[in-house]
């Protein structure tokens, strides 16, 4: 799992049928400090995130699969399947 932030949202007209009605996002992956953390990708939203929100993203296929509850091979790598509120770290050594 990672923690990212919700840069925006994806609409697609055409789209595989496993993603209708299906919210799309592209998220941001952060460092331990909330900094920008390597390249941008999509998730499917099931929490009802917005941009700027800071979320969990799993990026695991069978973890995906099971959330979604499909049996299936699914055309979906990344899930956000929490909303972050709070983050509370020791201080450094």
């Amino acid at each position: 799992m990672k923690m990212c932030r919700v840069v925006g949202n994806v609409v697609a007209t055409e789209k595989h049928p496993v993603y209708q009605g299906q919210k799309l996002m592209i998220v941001q992956p952060l460092d331990q400090h909330g900094n920008d953390s390597g390249t941008s990708f999509l998730a499917v939203d099931t929490v009802q995130a917005g941009p700027g929100d800071r979320v969990i993203v799993m990026s695991e296929g069978n973890g995906v699969r099971q959330i979604l509850d499909m049996d299936v091979q699914l055309p979906i790598r990344s899930l956000i399947v929490g909303i972050v509120d709070q983050v509370d770290c020791p201080a450094e050594v």
